[in-house]
């Protein structure tokens, strides 16, 4: 009977010591790097998002006249503290890639259709700004301060000779990574500039391949490591969709991860990957939520190192800068 008890609260015992983060070695240097989605940019109502929800009909009163995915926008999330700026792309019908959130040109621009079937200068005559509302479509605050201004990828590149990217494709078509892939051939000065891709398993596969080094994940490998690791990773095993990767982990799933966070940051950079910290999910909200506001700081834990996923750049640069955590 002794045995029976024993026996248990041994293994027990055993796996939680195998998973402890206090045990574990937090890191000598850590360091942790700011990613601002979009930029500096108009954020908007989450409640009831959907795949077709027109976000600029449902901003908050500006606070300030940036516009999502330009270069203002580029330059002032640097300028607040973004190590890593995110931004999304579109292929167009002359070899560019245009860089806009929306798989369609109806809610935030005066153009309509879909953006990919679109050459870059006819895009480059679109207002940017020109569906923004706060109150319902009464008023229009942005409206006419966009004109001109959504940049090609090979734009950003050239404006910021330092400044780092993560890209997003908007679609599965593995073509983009190949484009990709030879837009930095033919320009290999930009290569370091790609800090990773994510989006579409597709065409972050194909880029994966074709650059060397380059990390990135889609939305589904992205759901296998976690929830892989989630089952198994009480064992140390690390899963293949973890490795040599980015890591996007919820603040509020990352409590039941095993060993988190010395323990598990050791183990996915033994793995070759880097972990990006996202603001709180749900099922209602899935999306691209950060660590947005002074009281979500409590969400970073001591000594983290890896990439914080923040709308709010514009709060969170400053606060971090100060110490502020």
């Amino acid at each position: 009977m002794r045995k029976r008890i024993i026996l248990p609260l041994v293994a027990l015992a055993g796996l939680y010591l195998w998973n402890a983060s206090w045990l574990a070695d937090a890191p000598d240097t850590p360091r942790l790097s700011l990613i601002a989605h979009r930029g500096v940019h108009q954020t908007f109502d989450r409640t009831g998002l959907t795949s077709e929800t027109c976000t600029a009909e449902r901003i908050f009163p500006p606070e300030h006249e940036f516009i999502e995915n330009t270069l203002p926008s580029m330059e002032a999330a640097f300028a607040a503290g973004a190590d890593v700026v995110e931004l999304d792309i579109h292929p167009t019908t002359d070899g560019k890639f245009a860089v806009m959130h929306d798989w369609t040109l109806d809610c935030r621009t005066d153009g309509s259709g879909v953006t990919r079937k679109h050459d870059m200068a006819t895009l480059k005559t679109l207002d940017v700004g020109f569906g923004y509302t706060a109150d319902n479509g009464k008023t229009f605050p942005l409206r006419g301060k966009g004109v001109g201004m959504m940049p090609s990828l090979e734009e950003v590149m050239d404006h910021f000779p330092e400044g780092r990217f993560l890209v997003n494709f908007k679609s599965r078509d593995e073509n983009e990574g190949r484009q990709i892939a030879e837009m930095l051939d033919a320009n290999p000065r930009w290569r370091d500039r790609i800090m990773a891709v994510y989006g579409g398993d597709e065409p972050v596969e194909e880029a994966k391949r074709r650059i060397s080094g380059l990390q990135g994940y889609g939305k589904k490998s992205a759901l296998k490591c976690l929830g892989f690791y989630a089952v198994l990773g009480w064992s140390g095993y690390v899963p293949a969709e973890c490795r040599d990767t980015l890591v996007p982990v919820p603040a509020n799933f990352a409590p039941w991860l095993w060993g988190w966070p010395n323990r598990f940051q050791a183990r996915m950079h033994e793995a070759g990957s880097s972990i990006i910290l996202l603001g709180p999910a749900s099922f209602d909200d899935p999306g691209s939520t950060g660590i947005d506001t002074l009281d979500q700081l409590e969400l970073i834990p001591p000594n983290f190192s890896g990439y914080l996923w923040t709308n709010h750049i514009e709060v969170i640069g400053p606060a971090m800068a100060t110490g502020r955590r």
